[in-house]
């Protein structure tokens, strides 16, 4: 989003079509992208293959399956691991590219043949497809470590900002229901090459409820405990107020209540020091709103998010009630014009986390914020 007004720079996987998809839809509407985005020379590529092996790898597994998005990431970043990926880089050096292309491609090319039983993906379309973005990223490459550095010592904010979220990192997240990559706030170091005395204030986003898309553990969700396949009217009023659909994909996400004793196991791996609330307003109208502070598991009482898939799976919540309002919050920027039972809620939230709420959002609009205490003013 800050792409709107300044220049920000990129160095997760790099899926081209995407991109330059997104990039087409912001400048058709008169926004200058290309003259603004800077890509790491660091960059693994996601080439087709990578989605054809994700797309045959989640059909071999059926109901077994992950719940990828589907598009290649997982085994970009195996190829990465692996020494062998390709990456931004190697479009300065096209023969080299396509040397390193045709040995990825032999060796994807027969997993996908001999034990994934589809067909081959073919050489010259793979590279010429890869050749037609190379051309159009090369001018936005940039050392992007160099140019935070450059841009903090002049005495610029940087703000970095990461997708997905602390459960689903391929280290602390509920393994194997993860993503293939770190998305804890330490990566931010990591990925973008700044050192990490750089990040002086770290913000949690969570939504007032809690979802998820895919398969994996849930705690928390909301079903109908007779029939379990099937969510419970709450949940479903979550998912369409909250329009819960996956951003790639577009699958309902599962909902459920607020897990407190999760959100503490996010703030132990991430060092945060504040927290903000999102989608307050979705919870308009619920007569009862529950918040997950811990689970019984084998016995015992855990105030936070046990470690492992399996563990968390058989985690039973344990919650707290407190009345909902009936009043919209929709737009609210000032904390003391919400309801008082939403003020409740929202502070035992962050009695339990141990962290302040620095800010709470009441609607999709950007200045349908609650803004508690700023971030690059702490």
């Amino acid at each position: 989003s800050e792409i709107f007004k300044r220049p920000c720079t990129s160095k997760p996987a790099l899926s081209s079509s995407p991109i330059f998809k997104e990039i087409g839809e912001l400048e058709s509407a008169g926004l200058d992208v290309q003259g603004r985005l800077k890509i790491s020379e660091a960059a693994t590529l996601i080439l087709p293959y990578h989605v054809a092996i994700d797309h045959a790898r989640e059909k071999k597994r059926g109901s077994d399956k992950i719940g990828t998005t589907g598009r290649g990431i997982g085994p970009a970043y195996e190829d990465k691991v692996a020494r062998r990926a390709l990456r931004v880089q190697d479009f300065f050096y096209p023969e080299q590219f396509a040397a390193k292309l045709r040995e990825n491609l032999d060796y994807h090319n027969f997993a996908l043949t001999q034990y994934y039983k589809v067909d081959a993906l073919d050489f010259n379309r793979v590279l010429d497809e890869a050749m037609s973005y190379a051309e159009r990223i090369k001018p936005m490459v940039v050392d992007v470590s160099s140019a935070l550095y450059a841009a903090e010592q002049a005495g610029q904010n940087l703000l970095f900002e990461g997708a997905q979220g602390t459960l689903l990192d391929i280290d602390h997240g509920t393994y194997p229901f993860v993503t293939s990559s770190n998305c804890v706030a330490g990566n931010a170091a990591a990925g973008s090459g700044v050192g990490p005395g750089s990040l002086h204030y770290i913000l949690g986003i969570t939504k007032a409820y809690c979802t998820r898309v895919g398969a994996g553990p849930f705690p928390s969700e909301l079903y109908d405990h007779e029939n379990p396949n099937k969510q419970d009217p709450v949940g479903i009023r979550l998912a369409e107020v909250g329009k819960e659909f996956g951003s790639v994909t577009g699958r309902p996400r599962r909902t459920g209540w607020l897990d407190a004793a999760a959100l503490k196991r996010s703030i132990q791996i991430n060092g945060l020091s504040g927290l903000c609330i999102t989608k307050l307003d979705v919870l308009d109208g619920i007569e009862t709103i529950r918040l997950c502070v811990g689970y019984k598991l084998d016995g015992k009482t855990l105030d936070v998010l046990p470690r492992g898939a399996e563990a968390v799976a058989r985690c039973v919540p344990i919650y707290e009630d407190f009345k909902g309002w009936t009043e919209s919050t929709v737009g609210i920027t000032d904390w003391n014009k919400l309801p008082k039972t939403a003020q409740d809620y929202l502070k035992r939230v962050e009695a339990i986390c141990g962290k302040p709420i620095a800010m709470v959002s009441t609607g999709p609009e950007r200045d349908e914020t609650i803004l508690l205490h700023h971030p690059f003013e702490a």
